[in-house]
């Protein structure tokens, strides 16, 4: 399912417009994505939780040349899925 698809079954969903399904998910993205910003962490009880993590930084290697790099460590964002989804799924 792409953003497209999922916006349609919100609409469907919820009986609202395309637009306003639009709106609703640009916002909770926007909310993750600012929360996730500020190093804090999103929990969506029975659907999972975002977090964000810290990657430290490692040696690696060009996969063209073959020479040595140094990889920066970075923040990435992580989602630990909830009990209701794994139910879910399986």
């Amino acid at each position: 399912m792409n953003k497209t698809e999922l916006i349609e079954h919100i609409a469907k969903q919820a009986d609202i417009s395309k637009a306003a399904a639009t709106r609703a998910l640009e916002a909770l993205i926007g909310g993750v994505k600012t929360t996730l910003k500020k190093n804090g962490s999103v929990s969506l009880v029975g659907f999972g939780t975002f977090t964000v993590s810290k990657r430290a930084a490692r040696a690696g290697r060009n996969p063209r040349t073959g020479a040595s790099i140094k990889i920066k460590a970075a923040k990435v964002p992580k989602f630990r899925p909830g009990k209701a989804l794994k139910d879910a799924v399986n």
